[in-house]
């Protein structure tokens, strides 16, 4: 059975609306092309609460099957498809919200992808039907294509769960997903946002669990751990962990407040949201509604007499003036910034108009990192590097020959990789780059006296994964650029 069925038959199954097919048993049947294995089919079989028989069958019986259940199906959700959803009323949207079918799929749909140990959900309207997507490992993976019919009842039920105003489609709305999976319990932080054909949602997954995790685990390299955990003992200054989103800087922030957590210091963060709760320390979640932003926040904070001070992103320049006015009066501050680099978040500063003279008297380190996958353990080999893949990361095939890839298994959902780890770089701001910074250099003058001091970029870090067979080219070239 094409994986596409699966939440359909179990809506068929519960509105008793299977009809027999030509050529097909009268009975409810899942019919696959390779039939799967025995724990999973008894997994099939407590998610649709029947016995189910399995029988092998081919493509083209399977695709009549699909597109038998989906026309069995789409009468009953007469109505409800994205041209229609600006008329239905709240009423009828919490009935659909509330059908057991659809918190059935629902929910399907969120344990499949926390199988997948997915960081997102993505719902997305399209004119003919709903695509369902997940990351995993920081690709989209595809879960559903389901058909317009179910956007309305499945974006309702979401936007229940996540306590949202199910009437309102117009305006993006946020909103939290408390979620417990067994022994997880995972917060999900849901995004909507209004689109032509409906509303995309967007779920982020929170595990409480994975954020348990020390330094010396996150895969620096030894010399930048050694010389970074020398920074963070600083008794004042800036730091700052720079990156895209979802690269793991919220993480390595956690890990390092746990660090220098003694007890023997008074330590207060600012976030939006606070996504884990850490003992010892005073938290706070912005709220721009009644005024709480980073800047007000901080500007609070200050006057709490803390030690340090974590800050979840700098976003303005209001809140980049506080933060360097208070690593300047004895505060440990640490924080984040959007930048491709290191070097970039000097440069970040100056464009919001913070005069360099001040970036080069308090920042005292910046630590940019990328997140790749992991080469699968149960599946690795080794072949040999092809010369364009030499050429693009400028090594010599006649010095490193082989790289080791994942050829895929059923740990690794036949991805060839499982998990991810980090790439570090880290910026010391030593005299000479102060001087550099003070006198006004662009990013590329900041990178250049970085590496003079010793600076190891991102893409020489990843090089060295690759060397020692934890990552493959094709990640390397996705999330670095070029020395």
């Amino acid at each position: 059975m094409n994986e596409l069925t699966l939440p359909l038959f179990t809506q068929l199954l519960s509105k008793k609306s299977i009809a027999p097919v030509e050529g097909f048993p009268d009975n409810p049947c899942l019919m696959f092309s390779t039939l799967p294995k025995i724990e999973d089919r008894a997994k099939i079989r407590f998610i649709l609460g029947h016995e189910i028989r399995f029988e092998k069958s081919n493509e083209d019986h399977v695709s009549r099957l699909i597109k038998h259940w989906r026309a069995k199906l789409a009468p009953e959700l007469d109505g409800t498809g994205a041209e229609g959803i600006d008329q239905l009323d709240n009423e009828y949207l919490q009935d659909l919200a509330s059908d057991a079918p659809i918190i059935r799929m629902v929910n399907h749909l969120m344990e499949r992808s926390l199988d997948l140990n997915a960081s997102d959900i993505h719902f997305e309207p399209e004119e003919k039907y709903l695509k369902v997507r997940c990351r995993v490992d920081g690709v989209m993976v595809n879960l559903e294509n389901l058909p317009a019919q179910v956007i309305a009842a499945v974006s309702s039920r979401v936007k229940l769960m996540a306590r949202l105003d199910i009437g309102e489609k117009r305006l993006p709305q946020d909103g939290r997903i408390q979620y417990q999976m067994g022994e997880r319990s995972l917060d999900m932080r849901v995004s909507t946002l209004p689109g032509v054909h409906g509303e995309s949602i967007v779920l982020r997954i929170l595990d409480r669990s994975d954020i348990q995790v020390e330094l010396e685990q996150l895969g620096m390299p030894p010399d930048l751990l050694k010389s970074y955990n020398r920074v963070i003992q600083q008794p004042h200054g800036i730091i700052l962990v720079t990156g895209p989103t979802g690269s793991g800087k919220t993480t390595s922030l956690y890990a390092t407040l746990e660090k220098i957590n003694t007890g023997q210091q008074k330590t207060i963060t600012i976030e939006d949201p606070v996504e884990y709760q850490l003992e010892g320390i005073t938290q706070i979640h912005v709220n721009s509604k009644i005024g709480l932003s980073f800047s007000a926040g901080l500007r609070s904070i200050v006057r709490q007499d803390p030690d340090i001070i974590m800050v979840g992103e700098i976003r303005d320049r209001e809140t980049a003036e506080i933060a360097i006015e208070s690593a300047l009066t004895g505060h440990l501050v640490f924080s984040t910034l959007h930048t491709n680099d290191s070097a970039g978040a000097i440069t970040r500063l100056q464009d919001m108009g913070i005069d360099s003279y001040l970036i080069s008297s308090s920042i005292i380190a910046v630590m940019a990192q990328r997140l790749v996958r992991k080469i699968c353990v149960h599946c690795a080999d080794y072949e040999m590097i092809t010369d364009e893949e030499a050429d693009l990361l400028d090594i010599d095939p006649k010095q490193f020959s082989q790289v080791r890839r994942g050829v895929g298994c059923d740990r690794c959902a036949n991805t060839g990789y499982r998990g991810r780890l980090g790439l570090y770089e880290l910026l010391v701001i030593s005299d000479n780059t102060r001087h550099v910074i003070g006198s006004g250099g662009d990013a590329s003058a900041i990178r250049n006296q970085g590496i003079k001091d010793g600076l190891q970029t991102l893409r020489k870090d990843a090089l060295e994964k690759l060397f020692q067979g934890l990552t493959t080219p094709e990640e390397i070239v996705r999330v670095t650029k070029a020395n």
